[in-house]
């Protein structure tokens, strides 16, 4: 396999982690802030009051884009494993 091979493989692997992962950041980043303003503006300042709404909310994500994370995988591997790159 020539290095531009190689090198346009972990390019695309890496972009697929991007957007396989981004559902779930997001969503983590978007929890987070918003408990962050709510805690400022209360000023309760509680560790579990940030940490347990968010990994409700990264659970109930992965649930629902599991299926669709799972299929951008499959795509992926069949691309590598037929040569299809």
């Amino acid at each position: 396999m020539p290095g531009n091979d190689i090198l346009q493989l972990a390019s695309r692997a890496l972009w697929l982690v991007v957007v396989i992962s981004s559902p779930v950041v997001l969503t983590a980043l978007a929890v987070g802030l918003v408990i962050g303003i709510l805690q400022a503006a209360s000023q309760v300042q509680e560790f579990t009051l940030s940490f347990v709404p968010k990994i409700l909310a990264v659970l109930l994500v992965l649930a629902l884009a599991a299926p669709w994370m799972g299929t951008q995988l499959l795509a992926f591997a069949r691309q590598c494993l037929t040569g299809g790159l």
